[in-house]
């Protein structure tokens, strides 16, 4: 694993879920885990796409974070520091719309709704940045996708 501050986590609260970290795909700003439930197996990256760095880095690791997953499901919980009109932001950017085109050459779904709410608040503003996507294989699975209040 990389040296320095995390920007992500995943917590499984649930014992009826098996989850294995893999520490292969896991770094700072991304953590992969395979999880189990029953007959349902998938693999979840929950990711922190730093403005600062080239998106092509992020969209290599995204690829191999597929090819990891194979023909199995994949969910990501992303933070793109970027806003798309198609995850209902206001505007769209060259950032986002790069990430876009990625997204729909590997046949991945951006499951965020449109909501009064915002899917990031603070004091310097609001926007829809934060992400839920996955495959074809959990799209029966994600359902009734909302952002929901967060109390400190």
């Amino acid at each position: 694993m990389s040296k320095g501050r995390c920007w992500t986590a995943t917590v499984v609260t649930n014992n009826q879920i098996d989850a294995l970290l893999v520490q292969e795909a896991t770094d700072k700003d991304t953590v992969v885990i395979e999880l189990i439930h029953g007959n349902l197996k998938f693999y979840t990256a929950n990711m922190y796409l730093d403005i600062t760095e080239k998106l092509d880095k992020v969209i290599n690791l995204i690829s191999d974070i597929l090819q990891l997953a194979n023909t199995g499901g994949i969910l990501i919980a992303m933070d793109s520091n970027s806003g798309s009109k198609t995850w209902h932001d206001k505007l769209t950017n060259g950032r986002s719309k790069k990430l876009e085109e990625f997204l729909i050459s590997k046949q991945l779904f951006i499951m965020n709704e449109e909501s009064e709410m915002n899917t990031f608040q603070s004091s310097r503003g609001s926007s829809n940045i934060d992400l839920t996507i996955n495959n074809n294989k959990l799209l029966k699975e994600v359902q009734e996708w909302k952002i929901s209040e967060e109390e400190s």
